[in-house]
């Protein structure tokens, strides 16, 4: 068996075991579980010793699995910056990417940066994978993360890259029917809508240049996940709701929304780059941390 043959061998074992499975990690690699069962076989084999228990329900690390594992990933991430310094890696990216973002940034704001980003590097391709849960980078084999809210990982680099603002808004016809709104006061006797990834049961607002905070409660007519879908419902007049200011502007400017007591906004969320500790971070990552630092400010 040559080198190359036994770094196959070595990323197989390194997928199983970030994957959690054999099945996921056939899925992850495009081949079949009988095929990565066999590399698995032809490994332990190769070393001479046990790297895996399997149960039916269960699939745990042998001492040994966990030696195996930590050297197993060096030797992947030396390769890979041998392979990628002598084919000139280090200035081109190339390869796979795999991204998730949240839904509502994935489908609008980071359109643009990202597919100038692939315009100007042809050999690099992104699985931009759109949802708004923290992620498992090794179980959902992904390389890193757009995520808005805050976040506390000690196993990764957490970025700061900005802040949205949030502002409280309502279609005129719901101001129609329940007058003019000027403070928290007014608000708390609206009908609401709520994100419910953010809020659902109080909404708290901040007097804009103030130390001054007022909370009410809400009982939300609506409430979703998705901000796409609690805009849209706000649009409806519905209810009132506290949204993203960016994904809003279009409509303001319309008035099909209007922006409800200017001088109180909600406090505006983190946006965090998430990618996990590594001694080598390949090209087609780097290219991406640096578009996302110097294009999230502009957006937000």
């Amino acid at each position: 068996m040559d080198a190359a043959d036994r770094i196959s061998l070595l990323q197989t074992f390194i997928r199983i075991v970030e994957s959690g499975s054999l099945s996921a990690a056939a899925r992850q690699l495009r081949t079949t579980q009988p095929t990565v069962s066999r590399r698995l076989k032809a490994l332990e084999t190769l070393l001479g010793v046990e790297l895996l228990k399997r149960t039916t329900h269960a699939m745990k690390l042998t001492d040994d699995g966990e030696r195996c594992y930590r050297h197993a990933r060096a030797v992947s991430d030396g390769w890979s910056a041998l392979r990628d310094d002598l084919s000139g890696g280090e200035e081109e990216p190339q390869g796979l990417l795999r991204v998730r973002a949240p839904h509502a940034f994935g489908q609008d704001q980071l359109i643009g940066p990202l597919t100038d980003l692939l315009f100007r590097h042809t050999g690099l391709s992104v699985d931009w994978v759109l949802n708004d849960r923290s992620p498992n980078f090794m179980a959902d084999n992904i390389d890193c993360a757009v995520l808005v809210g805050e976040t506390t990982d000690p196993a990764s680099v957490v970025v700061p890259i900005g802040q949205v603002p949030r502002i409280v808004v309502a279609a005129p016809d719901l101001l129609a029917r329940h007058g003019a709104m000027t403070g928290p006061e007014d608000l708390a006797a609206l009908p609401w809508l709520a994100l419910s990834t953010f809020y659902r049961a109080e909404v708290a607002l901040h007097r804009c240049g103030g130390e001054e905070t007022r909370r009410f409660a809400i009982q939300p007519r609506f409430a979703s996940d998705s901000l796409y879908a609690v805009h849209r419902v706000a649009l409806t007049g519905l209810g009132a709701a506290v949204v993203s200011r960016w994904a809003v502007l279009d409509d303001l400017a319309a008035g099909r929304l209007v922006h409800l007591a200017p001088d109180w906004q909600a406090d505006p969320l983190p946006v965090h780059l998430v990618y996990p500790y590594a001694s080598y971070y390949p090209a087609r990552l780097r290219a991406f941390l640096r578009m996302i630092r110097q294009e999230m400010p502009k957006l937000l």
